[in-house]
């Protein structure tokens, strides 16, 4: 583990340094508080053992910048001090270490105390990727990967945000997407080829859209692009690409395979004047939706396997 160690006697850093090599222990070294300050900023140690009396930022002081700090990843902090009265040990820990050692130490009494410091920052470490695996889950469907409706929904409202704060000539599309006669594929070949041909389809919508374009799973066999700076034309062009790729995609099920087709409905909203109309994006996002649904009913009543578009929705 990497350890910044802070003294402003060169014998005790030095004395410290060999024994938390001894230990395994990659060391750091700054003189002074003010050089610690700004090496930890440079590169945030998690674990720091600093001397509390130093000319200018001693001890205390630095405990006090590093717990001001703002960062992902607690910093474990170990007092070291040739004063040895609890008043003073309780006012380094109340200031934010988070244990102590008075000097002279004992070698093994340091490693000790740097192992439960290790512990500690390992469990949060453990705490914070099952937080971030649990936000993955919150915002991704568990079948395709993809964002979850709620998710998809909070980013087509951030890109509305951006489009009201754009310049005239500014566009959002958004395709909605459904899978033709999915019913057919699970009832005669059962949920799993279902499945199959679920991520089929977000695969090759992973695939085909851009970097800064966005899709999520809107429900069922339902998916929903968003397609940030797209104007009609370009989305049209896009849902084709698409719709043309999933002509071409067989699903895989006993004694054969299936040949997917999908239907798609696009719709845009363009900034005429200064951006979507008082009322926030959420209505704006009920438009959209809507007009791309009903762009789809038409592609599925006209014959299914085909792209419609709607009329370009117009902020003014």
């Amino acid at each position: 583990m990497k350890i910044l160690i802070v003294d402003d006697d060169a014998n005790s850093r030095r004395l410290l340094a060999v024994n938390l090599a001894f230990g395994g222990h990659t060391v750091v070294e700054a003189v002074d508080g003010q050089s610690a300050w700004e090496l930890f900023q440079c590169e945030r140690q998690r674990l720091v053992i600093t001397d509390w009396k130093m000319p200018g930022l001693d001890g205390m002081g630095l405990v006090r910048l590093i717990r001001s700090t703002q960062s992902e990843g607690y910093t474990y902090i170990i007092m070291l001090t040739a004063l040895g009265a609890k008043p003073q040990v309780i006012t380094g820990l109340e200031a934010g270490a988070d244990d102590y050692l008075t000097k002279p130490f004992d070698p093994d009494e340091l490693l000790a105390r740097v192992t439960i410091g290790q512990r500690i920052l390992q469990l949060e470490e453990r705490l914070m990727d099952s937080r971030r695996q649990m936000e993955v889950l919150a915002m991704h469907d568990t079948l395709t990967g993809l964002f979850n409706r709620r998710a998809i929904q909070d980013r087509a409202l951030a890109e509305l945000n951006r489009l009201a704060r754009g310049a005239t000539g500014a566009h959002l599309s958004v395709v909605l997407l459904d899978i033709d006669r999915f019913k057919h594929i699970n009832d005669n070949h059962g949920h799993e080829a279902g499945d199959r041909a679920l991520r089929l389809v977000a695969d090759l919508l992973a695939q085909q859209l851009r970097s800064y374009d966005f899709v999520g799973r809107w429900g069922g066999e339902e998916f929903l692009l968003l397609l940030p700076g797209a104007g009609a034309a370009e989305a049209c062009a896009a849902a084709e690409r698409i719709r043309d790729g999933l002509a071409q995609t067989v699903v895989p099920v006993e004694g054969g395979g299936v040949t997917l087709t999908a239907s798609l409905g696009v719709a845009t909203l363009g900034v005429t004047a200064s951006g979507p109309a008082p009322g926030g994006g959420e209505p704006w996002l009920d438009r959209l939706v809507r007009a791309a649904d009903q762009a789809l009913y038409q592609a599925k009543h006209s014959g299914r396997n085909r792209v419609c578009v709607a009329g370009e929705l117009s902020a003014v």
